[in-house]
């Protein structure tokens, strides 16, 4: 059995080094595991390799065992986590005037003409629900506590990798783990304990959109997968809840308003249909360059806060394309498609 710790050392230290998610090399501890099993069943006692992993059956099989128990013990302690803060009381958002120390933070809003305290208070009020705390999600997600968005909803079912840290800034490697929204959390209160934060731990569904949806006042898609999105986009236009959407690859990015309720085009009025998979490959696999989704996410938020505020045109109707490598923006004009099987039934 020493012979095997030693290389599962040697895998761990290896996949460390070389930078592999921990699922990756857990996988590979689980597979050389899987490899010793075999040698322990198919040959015989006398065999060389059998004798060199050590250890009998029974001691295997229950090595094995212990590990699946330890699995199903921590996936059922995140699961209970999970179901109590999703049902746990909120602290309610406070309203009426702003507290001395809010006026304080606030302070550079509240200066600006297009904001003032009328759009500040209007933040307050306002309740955000962020799909993803992932690259795009995390600038957005600390931007929009920062300024004060009263309530905050971030829905992921991931935990943190140490592959996401290039990008993903509300993450830390002390929290590698973690799920990701209890993640987004932490670091939201750190930094404006004046907001309320409602994590949700759980994968999408059509019918727990349309629910979720219809309790905030806008969605923020920072999702990676056209399949989410047009999830998304679905549940939005069926709760006439204003949509903004972005999307990053390599250096470029995009992002846009899409509020058929208010006569913009929806996303799948855009995008009918998920392009060919080698014509839109993910980010593990076309790679992008970290600060990007910095970019694009602080664009997520300050849309979302222009939106809420009423400052400035919006990019209802318009799309941002933003080229990182040669530093060039490109604003086109969208349109409502009057055959779009999405939002021309909602109109």
């Amino acid at each position: 059995m020493i012979l095997f710790l030693v290389m599962a050392g040697a895998l761990w230290g290896i996949g460390a080094m070389m930078q592999a998610p921990r699922r990756v090399r857990w996988t590979m501890i689980g597979v050389l595991y899987l490899a010793v099993l075999l040698v322990q069943f198919l040959l015989p006692a006398d065999n060389p390799l059998r004798l060199a992993t050590g250890g009998s059956r029974p001691e295997w099989v229950l090595v094995g065992i212990a590990a699946v128990v330890f699995v199903a013990y921590r996936r059922g302690l995140r699961w209970l986590r999970a179901r109590a803060q999703a049902n746990a009381p909120q602290t309610a958002v406070q309203t009426g005037a702003f507290a001395p120390v809010e006026l304080e933070r606030y302070a550079r809003h509240i200066v600006l003409r297009e904001v003032g305290g009328p759009g500040q208070k209007r933040l307050k009020d306002a309740s955000v629900l962020v799909i993803g705390a992932g690259g795009l999600g995390s600038p957005a997600l600390l931007y929009l506590a920062a300024a004060g968005v009263g309530t905050i909803g971030v829905v992921d079912d991931d935990v943190v990798d140490l592959s996401n840290l290039q990008r993903q800034v509300i993450h830390t490697d002390a929290r590698l783990g973690m799920p990701k929204v209890f993640s987004a959390e932490e670091a939201m209160r750190a930094q404006n304990p004046h907001v309320t934060v409602r994590p949700y731990q759980r994968r999408l569904d059509a019918a727990a959109a349309v629910e979720l949806f219809a309790e905030y006042d806008l969605v923020l898609d920072g999702t990676d997968n056209f399949d989410t999105r047009f999830l998304v986009n679905q549940a939005a236009v069926a709760t006439k809840t204003p949509l903004i959407a972005a999307a990053i690859t390599q250096w470029e990015g995009q992002i846009s308003l899409y509020d058929p309720a208010n006569g913009g085009p929806c996303y799948q009025c855009i995008f009918p249909e998920a392009p060919a998979p080698e014509l839109a490959p993910s980010c593990a696999e076309a790679g992008v360059v970290g600060a990007l989704p910095g970019v694009v996410g602080a664009m997520m938020a300050m849309e979302a806060i222009k939106h809420i505020t009423g400052a400035g045109q919006s990019l209802r109707g318009r799309m941002l394309l933003y080229d990182a490598l040669y530093a060039e923006n490109r604003v086109v004009a969208l349109k409502r498609r009057d055959d779009c099987p999405v939002c021309a039934k909602h109109t």
